[in-house]
């Protein structure tokens, strides 16, 4: 579990920043469709670094139709960032995982005999289809858990088809899931609609993580506009989280 910083132990500026790792993002440079290239994944870097964060866990997607990303391909770009930012001297510590999309394809990976890539120990990034729930939703939460992965749903706020119905996030977490908020979401950046359900989750206790879910520096700059984080701050300052601040 984590607490909202209260001292300045991990920070370079007086900004404060929810957490000190951050488990969802887009940084590994031209993979998917987060930073085209090393200049950019270490403006991003330098980004949240400045913000306070010294653990990153980079998320690319998989997905069947546009990003069949594999261990090795993730790998080799984690290592390209990790040189590109010891060459900076930036001190930050950044893994890789990946954020998979539930569909056929990942049913395809998590029948393989290669192991998924996991945010920590056996917990995985997932994510829906934006226009519709996944098919078959209860039946991949419960194989991707027979298997032994607990998942994490991303971004369950932006799924516009729950926003009728709030219910829904407790059934995920029904499902199994554990339920990750994007701090962009909480500022309106994707929305009222979302904004307002983001914030529900928060305030009903249903959300266990928080990320940037951060692909370019448009979002850099809205993460580090002053009028968020003490948005930021208002919103999330009295919860724990489980960010993983001990990978």
């Amino acid at each position: 579990m984590f607490e909202f910083l209260k001292s300045g132990k991990h920070l370079t500026s007086p900004a404060i920043f929810p957490f000190a790792t951050d488990m969802h993002s887009h940084i590994l440079p031209g993979i998917d469709d987060g930073a085209p290239d090393i200049d950019t994944s270490l403006e991003l870097v330098k980004g949240i670094y400045d913000l306070g964060i010294r653990n990153t866990v980079a998320t690319p997607h998989v997905m069947s139709d546009l990003y069949r990303n594999t261990p090795a391909a993730i790998g080799d770009a984690l290592v390209k960032l990790q040189e590109a930012c010891a060459a900076a001297k930036m001190d930050i510590t950044i893994t890789a995982a990946a954020e998979y999309m539930l569909d056929d394809y990942f049913l395809q990976l998590l029948h393989s005999p290669v192991p998924l890539l996991t945010i920590h120990k056996n917990i995985i990034l997932t994510e829906q289809p934006f226009v519709a729930q996944a098919i078959n939703l209860h039946r991949i939460a419960f194989e991707a858990i027979t298997n032994g992965y607990r998942p994490i749903m991303a971004h369950p706020e932006r799924y516009h088809f729950y926003h009728g119905d709030y219910e829904a996030y407790t059934h995920l977490k029904d499902m199994g899931f554990l339920l990750q908020v994007n701090l962009l979401s909480l500022t309106g950046y994707y929305g009222k609609p979302v904004a307002k359900a983001a914030r529900y989750i928060i305030a009903n206790d249903l959300a266990d993580l928080v990320g940037t879910d951060m692909h370019h520096p448009r979002h850099l700059a809205v993460l580090k506009d002053k009028k968020n984080l003490q948005v930021f701050k208002e919103l999330l300052s009295k919860k724990s989280w489980n960010n993983f601040d001990l990978l």
